[in-house]
C-alpha cells in the first residue's frame, strides 16, 4: 500500500502544482494503482476540488478532464456515439467495474503505462493533452516523453475518426498481452500497438483502409516487441498482424454504418 504523512485537497491548480514541484509529492489521482505500488511520500495531492471531472461536448472535439473517471468515459453515449463505440469496447475488460470507477482517465495517460489499453485508443484518435504549464501537447509526443512534475488537466479528442479496439488476454480483465487500436479518417487508416509490452506507439499512418494482410505482416515485422511473464516477444509478433487486420475492419465497417 502507499503511504503518505500530508493529505492535502487542493483549492487551485496553483497550489497543487506548487506542491507537486517538490520530489516528496505525489498528485493522487484515483489512487488505485498507487495505492498498490508500495510508495512512500511525504505529501499526495488530491485535485478532487478542482472541477475536473467534466466531459464537455464542443463542436469539433471532446475535452475530457483529467479527473474523469475510467467508467464515465467507458459509459459516456456521446463519446461512443461519435467514435463507434470504441470506449465501451476498449474499457470494459480493465480489472473491474469498481475499480473504473476510481481510476481516472488523466492518471492513466500521466503514468503511460505500457500494458494501457487507454493510451492505445487515445493515440488512435489524434489526442492531444493539456498540461498546466505547458499547454496543449498532442499525446503522440507526450507518450514518448519522461515524466515531470507539470499537472495534466484535460484530454482533448478531436472529432472526424472513427476508431475499434482488438486485444488479447490471459483472462477476461487481465492486464493485456497485447492491443491494438485503429481508427480511420479523411487522412486514412492509423494504426497502434500497445502492451508490447513497452508504452504504446503508432505503427502506421495513412494506410489505405483496404491494405490486405500482408501490410500488416509487414508493419509487425518491423515493430519493436518484449517478452514479459504474460507472453514472449515472437508471440507478439505472430499475434500482432491479427489484431490489427481485425480492428481495421472493425473501425471501417463502424465508419460505414455511421454514413448510412
Amino acid at each position: 500500500m502507499a503511504s503518505y504523512r500530508n493529505y492535502v485537497m487542493a483549492q487551485t491548480l496553483e497550489e497543487a502544482y506548487a506542491l507537486n514541484q517538490k520530489k516528496s509529492s505525489v498528485i493522487v489521482a484515483g489512487n488505485m494503482w498507487l495505492r498498490m505500488c508500495g510508495l512512500k511520500k511525504q505529501t499526495a495531492i488530491d485535485l478532487s476540488r478542482l472541477g475536473l471531472d467534466k466531459i464537455e461536448e464542443r463542436e469539433d472535439a471532446f475535452v475530457i478532464g483529467s479527473m474523469a473517471s475510467l467508467r464515465d468515459v467507458e459509459t459516456h453515449a456521446g463519446l461512443n456515439a461519435c467514435f463507434g463505440g470504441v470506449f465501451a469496447r476498449a474499457f470494459a475488460p480493465i480489472v473491474g467495474t469498481q475499480f473504473r470507477r476510481g481510476a481516472t482517465i488523466g492518471g492513466s495517460e500521466y503514468s503511460r503505462f505500457g500494458f494501457s489499453d487507454v493510451s492505445a485508443v487515445l493515440l488512435a484518435l489524434d489526442t492531444r493533452v493539456v498540461l498546466y504549464k505547458r499547454g496543449e501537447v498532442p499525446l503522440s509526443q507526450y507518450q514518448t516523453e519522461a515524466w515531470d512534475r507539470d499537472i495534466l488537466t484535460h484530454i482533448v479528442i478531436p472529432k472526424g475518426r472513427t476508431a475499434a479496439v482488438e486485444s488479447v488476454r490471459l483472462s477476461a480483465t487481465d492486464i493485456p498481452i497485447l492491443v491494438c487500436a485503429a481508427s480511420v479518417g479523411a487522412d486514412g487508416l492509423r494504426l497502434v500497438l500497445g502492451a508490447r509490452p513497452a508504452r504504446a506507439m503508432i505503427v502506421a499512418e495513412g494506410m489505405k483502409p483496404e491494405a490486405d494482410a500482408a501490410a500488416f505482416e509487414e508493419i509487425a515485422q518491423r515493430t519493436a516487441f518484449g517478452s514479459n511473464l504474460r507472453a514472449s516477444e515472437e508471440y507478439r509478433r505472430k499475434v500482432a498482424p491479427v489484431l490489427m487486420l481485425r480492428a481495421a475492419m472493425n473501425c471501417i465497417a463502424a465508419g460505414e454504418e455511421e454514413r448510412a
